[in-house]
């Protein structure tokens, strides 16, 4: 697993064979103690150099050796070897040095990188920290306010910014390898007292109290309850006043706390999800990727609102070549300039030429007659998107993939409309569509494989986490977020504030509370859903029948605000005030605080004291318990597909793993019984009652996670 040849007569090179990355599994650290013993026992070599095979320098930890019996060298000591060596060990470092790879190379006496590698420590992705003395090493040689952002993010850094920090000595844009052996060559025999990091004192840093208390109440507050981003910030501490000794005791210390943490379980749990869904399967357990995926070279956007938008300047900077149909002229000039505007910021912050030529415009539906794939954004109106399809049905060549952006209509009845009902998919979009990671791709009952395939390639080439999905009104985020929503509005009717609901969602770890969300994204918008399903009943809101549709209970107060014109940012006024149209920061709002205090009083309603612990409960387990109807309905294939969508498209947080994850680690038993006692509390909201498959989960011992495939197996065969 590790290499050893000697080149240019002087010089060892051991290179490290673990594809795809170069993990440092059990196998490859033995490997790394054989070949340097060998090295540093030759008397003919003269320095090292270490490099790893396929032109991957290191992807760190092997992650599947986590919560196993760790065999094999251990990492700390392994790498204090190398830097106690008597003899200069140089890094070549291409394509990645992460984590573990990145304190590899910092032990070693110098580094040569590959100008597009990329190094980091993104172990606080995972829920840990760098524990092989990456947080003891890396603030004592670039200094401490640039080794808390790194570690405390996880970010990577381009080669060029990781020789401008000092963590790299030498940038080449030629072989790696050759470069470091020709360094290497250059500084055997010199002395090595200068280059072993540990022995480096921190950078002298004004006032470091000061920074780090600014820095622990700026992480404390991003982070949401999080508890790695912490203890980055305790290790790098630890760093500045320990001498390094120390300094790595603590480190070990902090990484044992977190390492066995519920959170770290949830992290890692996220990390293998993503992997999982994008090896897509149905719930019957056939597999779409064993079809091919068609190439798309040109696709097409019908509709330029804000998610056509985003849509477009997606696909653009994948490289496809795009078509943007708009049919308002007013319309098709602002978006033009939008998207310009989105690609040129893009551009700018990823350090590349903006690809502006890449998108013609054109008001003509016609426009698209020759392109691959067409993705259709128009407003979401069964009406207008029925006639958008007929319309692309008699425009594009054959075999053109016809894809739909809703969020909640019938995949089936659009394709209905379509002489080939098979090429016809969901491609549910996030807003901003170019920035949010989630990709729903909704399969119909006629949807051919390969059209799925294709959608989710398109996806994963635009860096989306995508998920295929059955087709449902509301799909899997958005049936599950409806019942989310209706619990908070429930609570409000029943005693609680938006600023009480918003404040335990936010507390939970959520970026923001449903009000706050709600006034964002427009209170307009969510009555027109409303309306569009049949809910809306105009000035029936004040009479006793409002809050009883369609046979269940119903909370017309979102409608009632809506008919006050209050939409939220957009005016100023929603569920809080803003001090100005486009203003972010939500202000408490007495006229709605009195507002909920007619409106109960004209419902007989009596207000009691809620809690935060309620409003979890009610809100999380009535989503948790749809997810569990949706697992039983095969709209998803797995807990992985829906923990996925939430983490990605809804902003659940991550440490939390997912609702699916989230109600394994509170216990299948107690939330089944919370939602019992609420469904009591409620019995006039029937989707409080347990589903089939928690019940059956609950009577079949709570299985872990990874294992209710077998139980929705089993009840799907009785189905």
């Amino acid at each position: 697993m590790a290499q050893y040849t000697r080149v240019s007569g002087f010089v060892g090179l051991i290179t490290l064979q673990n594809p795809p990355v170069n993990a440092l599994s059990a196998p490859v650290r033995q490997g790394i103690v054989d070949t340097v013993q060998r090295a540093l026992s030759d008397p003919e070599v003269k320095s090292v150099v270490i490099c790893g095979q396929n032109g991957i320098f290191c992807g760190g930890a092997d992650i599947k050796e986590f919560g196993t019996d760790m065999f094999g060298p251990p990492l700390i000591p392994m790498i204090h070897a190398i830097e106690a060596a008597n003899k200069p060990v140089v890094a070549a470092i291409e394509g990645i040095a992460l984590g573990g790879g990145l304190e590899l190379a910092l032990g070693c006496h110098y580094r040569i990188a590959h100008s597009k590698a990329r190094l980091g420590l993104p172990e606080v992705t995972l829920g840990l920290l760098p524990a092989a003395g990456g947080s003891q090493r890396l603030p004592r040689l670039i200094g401490v306010p640039a080794a808390l952002n790194l570690i405390t993010t996880g970010r990577h850094v381009t080669a060029a910014e990781a020789l401008q920090l000092g963590i790299v000595d030498q940038v080449t844009d030629h072989n790696t390898v050759d470069a470091a052996v020709k360094f290497a060559l250059r500084v055997g025999g010199q002395s090595l007292d200068a280059r072993r990091i540990s022995t480096y004192p921190c950078p002298q840093q004004p006032d470091l109290d000061a920074l780090f208390e600014d820095v622990m109440q700026k992480v404390r507050q991003s982070a949401r309850g999080a508890i790695a981003p912490v203890a980055c910030v305790q290790a790098v501490r630890a760093a500045a006043t320990l001498p390094y000794t120390q300094g790595m005791e603590r480190e070990k210390e902090l990484m044992a706390t977190l390492f066995t943490s519920g959170q770290a379980r949830a992290l890692q749990y996220c990390f293998f999800a993503q992997r999982a869904v994008g090896r897509w399967k149905m719930p019957n357990g056939a597999r779409w990727d064993t079809s091919k995926p068609r190439p798309v070279h040109k696709a097409a956007v019908i509709g330029l609102g804000t998610m056509g938008r985003g849509i477009t300047v997606a696909l653009a900077q994948t490289g496809l070549s795009v078509i943007a149909v708009e049919s308002q002229e007013k319309q098709l000039m602002e978006a033009k300039q939008a998207v310009s505007g989105m690609l040129e910021r893009g551009a700018k912050r990823r350090g590349v030429a903006p690809v502006l030529d890449r998108i013609s415009y054109s008001q003509d539906i016609q426009a698209v007659a020759d392109v691959d794939l067409v993705i259709e954004a128009v407003f979401e109106d069964m009406a207008l998107k029925t006639k958008v399809f007929r319309q692309l049905s008699a425009v594009c060549k054959p075999g053109t993939l016809l894809c739909t952006n809703t969020s909640a209509l019938d995949v089936d009845q659009l394709a209905s409309e379509t002489p080939n009902p098979e090429l016809v998919v969901g491609m549910h979009f996030f807003a901003p569509a170019h920035v949010m990671k989630l990709l729903e791709v909704v399969y119909g009952s006629r949807s051919s494989p390969e059209a799925v395939a294709t959608a989710m390639q398109l996806g994963k080439k635009m860096g989306k986490a995508s998920v295929a999905v059955g087709n449902c009104r509301g799909f899997v985020g958005n049936r599950m977020l409806k019942l989310y929503l209706e619990q908070a509005s429930f609570l409000l009717e029943e005693g609680a504030t938006p600023e009480l609901v918003d404040g335990a969602l936010e507390e939970f770890g959520f970026p923001m509370g449903v009000f706050r969300m709600s006034d964002l994204s427009g209170l307009d918008v969510g009555w027109r859903i409303r309306k569009g399903e049949g809910l809306v009943e105009p000035g029936m809101a004040s009479g006793q029948s409002a809050r009883i549709r369609q046979g269940r209970r119903y909370s017309p107060l979102g409608d009632l605000l809506y008919e006050q014109g209050r939409f939220g940012l957009k005016t100023s006024r929603g569920w809080y005030q803003y001090d100005k149209p486009g203003s972010r920061v939500a202000r408490s709002d007495p006229w709605v605080h009195s507002f909920l205090e007619e409106y109960r009083a004209r419902h007989g309603l009596v207000a009691r004291n809620i809690d935060h612990q309620e409003v979890l409960e009610r809100c999380l387990y009535a989503m948790i318990n749809e997810g569990f109807h949706i697992l039983e309905d095969g709209i998803a294939a797995g807990p992985e597909d829906i923990d996925v969508i939430y983490v990605f498209g809804f902003g659940w947080p991550r440490h939390r793993g997912g609702p699916m994850f989230y109600a394994d680690m509170v216990g299948l038993a107690k939330v089944m019984e919370k939602l019992e006692h609420y469904h009591q509390a409620h019995p006039d909201v029937p989707y409080l009652q347990p589903s089939n498959l928690l019940r059956k989960l609950v009577a079949s011992g709570s299985p872990p996670i990874h294992t209710w495939g077998e139980v929705i197996k089993k009840l799907h065969s009785q189905l």
